[in-house]
Order: C-alpha cells, then sequence, then structure tokens
C-alpha cells in the first residue's frame, strides 16, 4: 500500500500494528514521531524566509510563529547588509544609546529579534529560517518528509506505539529504524546543498 497522505499513513500503522482499538491513539503517535523529526531534521523543505518592515523609532520586530532557528537577518538595502548576531548583553553593552541609525547588530528576546542602532527610518528586514517539520492533520494532507520518506513517519510512529504498548524490545527496533532513516535524510540533504565529494578522473591521457 502506497503511504503518501495522513489517511494512508495512519492505515498502514494500523496494518502493522494488527490492532483495531488504538485508532483514536494513532495520531497521537504521529505527533510524536513529528516532534522528534522536527528536533533532528534540518531540510531544504523547512526553510522559510520573511519580510518585515521596521518602524522609526522602534528596535523590535515580531518573529515569525513556526520559527524554529534563525540562519540570517539583512537589510534589503543596496548594497544588502547583512546583520551580526549579539547575546542580550553585548547587544546592549556594544550600543547602549538609545539613538537611531542604520542596524548593524540583532538579537532575539522572546518571540521579537532586536536591531541596533534602533533604526531610524523605514527598512525591509529579511529572516531567513527554519520551521518545524510541518505537521500532519486532516487538513495537512501531506508534507515533504511524508511524500519524500514515507518510511521515516511510518516507522518512528510504531515505534511510538510500542511504547505506549510498553513493549520496550519491538519500540527499540522501531526506533533504530527511525533513526537509521533520519541519518539517512541528513546525508541526503547534505548532498543537495554540497553535491557529490569531488573525484579524480583516471582517464585523462593530456600532457
Amino acid at each position: 500500500m502506497a503511504i503518501s497522505t495522513y489517511t494512508e499513513l495512519q492505515t498502514s500503522i494500523a496494518n502493522f500494528l494488527a490492532r483495531d482499538d488504538l485508532t483514536s491513539v494513532i495520531p497521537d503517535f504521529i505527533q510524536l514521531a513529528e516532534a522528534r523529526m522536527s528536533r533532528e531534521l534540518d531540510t531544504r523543505s523547512q526553510e522559510k524566509r520573511a519580510i518585515a518592515p521596521t518602524v522609526a523609532g522602534d528596535e523590535f520586530i515580531s518573529l515569525p510563529t513556526d520559527l524554529r532557528k534563525i540562519r540570517l537577518v539583512k537589510l534589503n538595502t543596496d548594497p544588502i547588509d547583512v546583520l551580526e548576531y549579539a547575546a542580550p548583553q553585548e547587544y546592549y553593552e556594544t550600543y547602549a544609546s538609545s539613538g537611531g541609525g542604520r542596524p548593524k547588530i540583532y538579537t532575539v528576546i522572546g518571540t521579537e529579534i532586536g536591531l541596533r542602532p534602533i533604526p531610524d527610518s523605514v527598512l525591509n528586514v529579511e529572516i531567513l529560517y527554519s520551521e518545524d517539520v510541518s505537521a500532519l492533520s486532516a487538513s495537512n494532507a501531506t508534507n515533504t518528509v511524508l511524500s519524500r520518506h514515507p518510511d521515516t513517519y511510518l516507522f518512528g510512529s510504531l515505534s511510538a506505539a510500542h511504547m505506549f504498548l510498553m513493549d520496550e524490545q519491538r519500540a527499540t527496533q522501531y526506533d533504530a529504524i527511525f533513526s537509521r532513516a533520519m541519518d539517512e535524510i541528513k546525508r541526503d540533504n547534505e548532498k543537495a546543498f554540497f553535491g557529490s565529494p569531488l573525484a579524480m578522473k583516471t582517464d585523462y591521457s593530456g600532457v
């Protein structure tokens, strides 16, 4: 059976478990697998960008609600300015004055990003970031991980299911397969970014 949608995944999990009394909790097993994938995977399909304008005199901008990790913060000016990250203490020590100017550094405080010097004009700030794995649901039937790596979803969910059933041996077995599948996704992602390793050509006949 093909596994390409949320419904098909639930059916496959039920088939592997060979039980009809766990239907109501299968979505929980999927959610637990997704939680771990979100913590460990960092793939191209999770990369996003958001652009927000500054307000003159206001140093804070709200971060995207689905942000997990910031990759880059830049000003979409000509030329582009890439801002440096500073921990909050360094941020306030480096630019202690509340005077305005063109931002050079940023920090993260709670759900906001701070810019200093405090912007004295309207500038477009672009944030490149990684998000969690897009959660499957009745209204979100598939995502990139499921369409490309259905086995990862299946075995991660089965590991969670057998933990629920207190079957430690099977939970460990499925967890090992789940971990291997995620390692393979990570290696595939590295190849997509950097390509295959360079190799020496052995058929060169020149001088």
